[in-house]
């Protein structure tokens, strides 16, 4: 990005409060078995090195601190790398910011964790190290932090080939880590360092545009805020809210923050939802360019941070077996476990299959009705439209079609019009009814819940690319915008993020289309992301502007 005037801000500073920082101290100290870290925290079951704020040099000189724990042995112990900016210690984040811990209880974990990333309590016992570097910017480690950049890639490269040289090591490395800590292993995989042996990217976007500061084409400030107010460091920080502002449409820029996964060539335990407004999209987008040969998800029903503490046994089967060589049935390991949603009754769970989305489903149309608000299998035969707020209002369109399922992602066709203005932002969600009305709906979190699948975009965005479209994934360009004319009514394609979900006979399909966000703000009292709505939302729909959902539905017998 040489050639690019990238914008930076000044980053806030460890010793602000809310950073929780824990100060600067190199030191080797064991942590003794039967300690307690946190209040009402999990006892430690072994004693721990702890090595605290050991340099690293990075390729270009820049000087960057991680923290080690590792097992008390004269045996040589695998590593798992967790990087991010969050804080090694201390950081802003953490789970007390949410209700109930979001699912996490305090007696799960050790509280030696850092944000999203392994507990070294629990590997430690297993027998493997954890590193915890605080990225190039983050706290007392040099340079600017990056903001999922290639730059972060190679710095994590250097990383893990310093951990190799360690006395302590085997020379096998690994990663683990939720949300940035996994979009941050897609980052360094793509470089190759030589001594990292698999990664186990546990929700990950791969595109910081489509996924994140501007999803379908409405930028997002509010939560990329969030996430830049509390980095923490001596330095700048990549300020990506300014780089929207002053580069709105999907150019040089945002390419380099495209993640090309197709270069990872190491065995990959990638782990997915279909809930997470940040990571669904771009966690399952990344899974199907990878080699299948050596990749294996699990799409879980709840949230990214329990799921990951829940499945830690899990995780370490696939390290045993590809960083110790363990002779323990993960290659049996069905290539595919899939969960089927089915709020209103019981989630299944595990569902065995060789590929995502299941090779059985079948790409189906389901119509809009403008003039009854339904959905039929089949095209209406009568032109009809219906109308909202732009502001406050909504569309919703609901028919019981029996027992279906479907898993996989969608496309929601709509021919509309915008009446009053030469925009239109819209939000679309796919949801269950029950037989007596109440809409039936995930939980994303404790208290938390899901409004299920969804997408948006805006109209002025509405090109594709159709060489890289599918029937059911529309690919947008966002390459140049195309404004509304007074009357004018266009056809737009609106992509929805995967999901596997069953409805019963007596339930209805619900679609839901809208001028506002679907979902409530992930983390409390975030405010909504800004619109550019007015006037109505006028949808049509008949045999001349079919309005449909696309969707794959999956055979009964596959469900598992």
């Amino acid at each position: 990005m040489s050639d690019i005037d990238v914008i930076y801000r000044q980053a806030n500073p460890p010793e602000s409060p809310l950073a929780n920082w824990r100060g600067f101290k190199q030191e080797t100290v064991v942590l003794q078995r039967g300690s307690v870290h946190s209040p009402g925290g999990r006892p430690l079951t072994c004693d721990i090195i702890f090595e605290r704020d050991v340099e690293v040099t990075l390729r270009d000189g820049t000087v960057i601190y991680t923290d080690v724990y590792r097992p008390v042995t004269d045996d040589r112990v695998p590593a798992l790398m967790a990087w991010s900016p969050y804080g090694k210690q201390g950081g802003f984040w953490q789970l007390d910011v949410f209700p109930d811990r979001a699912g996490v209880p305090a007696q799960a974990v050790s509280g030696l964790q850092k944000w999203e990333a392994p507990d070294p309590a629990y590997w430690c016992e297993h027998g493997y190290a954890i590193v915890n570097p605080d990225a190039r910017g983050s706290f007392e480690s040099g340079g600017d932090v990056q903001v999922f950049s290639s730059q972060e890639g190679r710095d994590g490269a250097d990383v893990i080939e310093w951990i190799a040289e360690q006395d302590w090591s085997s020379g096998k490395v690994g990663m683990a880590g939720n949300s940035w800590l996994a979009v941050t292993q897609w980052l360094i995989a793509a470089q190759r360092p030589p001594h990292l042996t698999a990664i186990a990217p546990w929700e990950g976007l791969t595109d910081v545009y489509r996924d994140l500061v501007a999803m379908g084409g409405i930028p997002d400030p509010v939560f990329t805020e969030g996430i830049l107010q509390n980095n923490y460091g001596r330095n700048k920080i990549e300020d990506v809210i300014a780089m929207i502002t002053k580069r709105p449409l999907f150019d040089e820029y945002w390419a380099t923050k495209v993640i090309d996964v197709s270069k990872i060539d190491i065995p990959v335990y990638v782990v997915a939802s279909y809930t997470n407004a940040l990571h669904t999209r771009g966690t399952l987008a990344a899974y199907a360019k990878l080699d299948p040969d050596k990749t294996w998800l699990r799409i879980h029903n709840s949230m990214e941070w329990p799921d990951f503490y829940e499945h830690q046994d899990d995780l370490r089967r696939f390290y045993d077996h590809v960083l110790k060589g363990a002779k323990n049935g993960w290659e049996e390991t069905p290539r595919v476990r899939m969960a089927i949603l089915d709020p209103g009754h019981e989630d299944v769970l595990d569902v065995a299959q060789p590929s995502f989305p299941p090779p059985g489903v079948v790409s189906t149309a389901f119509y809009l009705r403008c003039d009854d608000h339904t959905i039929s299998r089949s095209e209406p035969t009568d032109a009809a439209s219906t109308s909202y707020d732009a502001e406050g209002g909504r569309a919703v369109f609901e028919a019981d079609l029996g027992d279906l399922t479907l898993a996989g992602p969608m496309r929601l066709r709509l021919w509309v019009q915008a009446d009053g203005h030469d925009e239109m932002d819209l939000f679309v969600g796919v949801q269950k009814v029950a037989a007596d009305g109440s809409v039936l709906v995930p939980e994303f979190m404790p208290k938390l819940p899901s409004p299920g699948a969804r997408g948006q975009l805006r109209v002025s965005h509405r090109k594709t690319d159709d060489r890289l479209s599918t029937d059911l994934v529309p690919h947008h360009t966002h390459d140049e915008v195309q404004p509304l004319s007074e009357g004018e009514i266009v056809a737009v394609d609106i992509e929805i993020w995967p999901m596997a979900m069953r409805w019963h006979r007596g339930e209805k399909l619900r679609i839901v289309v809208s001028g506002q966000e679907l979902q409530v703000p992930i983390v409390p009292g975030l405010p909504p992301r800004p619109t550019n709505n007015a006037g109505r939302h006028i949808i049509h729909s008949g045999p001349q502007r079919p309005s449909f959902l696309m969707a794959p539905v999956l055979p009964t017998a596959e469900h598992g």
